[in-house]
């Protein structure tokens, strides 16, 4: 049975109860399981800046936007009204619901977290992403088009998501994490693979670090090597198809977390596509 939409769920503390809260389903509210977004043409810049603009968007999401350039990333993911998208770490939800306010009444996205660590007896309920997610869901009108799923990455999709097809995944700025965690990125590049449309397009953001330097400072500078996160993707069968510059920063030394004087990290984003 699918589930329901985030704005429906309204009782946080039963995701905490829960302990793993999966919604695991096809699409919902009228979505077609063809994925609508496949043969739609992609926002234009102006409907971008609307999405972006929208009034109910959150004062800490519109102070994320000076950094994170949401209508630039929006447009080289190619977003399309009826797109049905999965957001790898979705964390508290900022990629997540731009993506479902892009995908409109026809779209649905995806949250993806890895399920949490089992409570501590007596300890305080920890709060999950999918618990973030559910409270974002309270004060957005993109709400009904964000579904949380807690999946181990190797495994990220619902089953019957993944026999319809996605036809766009990101993953924004957490690569490098999943770099010293337990988790087997061939298992989930190739997962994503399996699961996108073909033409489906897997797009990843992340802070550079210098060439050469592989995951040697991704725990330490929480920054990859671009070339080592491409070979890493490409060896699941992906093609590149694009790199974006708009969070790029030549002047950034790459040899610290943040540089000094402060100033933009240099980023990549990297827009790779199953053939």
């Amino acid at each position: 049975m699918a589930p329901a939409p985030l704005a429906r769920r309204t009782l946080l503390g039963a995701f905490a109860a829960a302990g793993v809260f999966v919604l695991a389903a096809c699409a919902t509210g009228g979505v077609s399981s063809a994925g609508a977004g496949s043969g739609a043409k992609p926002l234009s810049r102006a409907e971008l800046d609307r999405v972006v603009a929208s009034p109910d968007r959150s004062d800490a999401d519109r102070r994320n936007d000076v950094r994170r350039k949401p209508a630039e990333m929006l447009a080289f993911i190619g977003v399309r009204p009826g797109m049905v998208a999965l957001d790898l770490s979705a964390g508290g939800g900022y990629t997540t619901e731009l993506l479902a306010r892009a995908a409109g009444p026809a779209g649905l996205v995806y949250g993806q977290s890895r399920p949490p660590a089992p409570a501590v007896s007596g300890a305080a309920p920890r709060r999950t992403s999918a618990m973030a997610l559910a409270e974002r869901a309270t004060k957005s009108s993109a709400a009904a088009r964000i579904v949380a799923v807690e999946r181990p990455f190797e495994d990220p999709v619902p089953a019957e998501r993944a026999a319809a097809g996605l036809d766009v995944v990101t993953l924004m700025f957490n690569y490098h994490d999943l770099t010293y965690l337990p988790i087997d990125r061939a298992r989930m590049n190739a997962a994503v693979f399996r699961a996108l449309k073909p033409g489906g397009v897997y797009v990843i953001a992340d802070h550079a670090a210098k060439a050469g330097t592989g995951i040697s400072v991704a725990s330490t500078l929480h920054r990859i090597d671009e070339a080592f996160l491409r070979r890493e993707v490409e060896a699941a069968g992906f093609r590149l198809d694009a790199e974006g510059t708009f969070l790029r920063n030549p002047a950034d030394p790459r040899d610290r977390e943040d540089p000094d004087p402060p100033s933009p990290k240099d980023e990549f984003v990297l827009r790779f596509v199953k053939p």
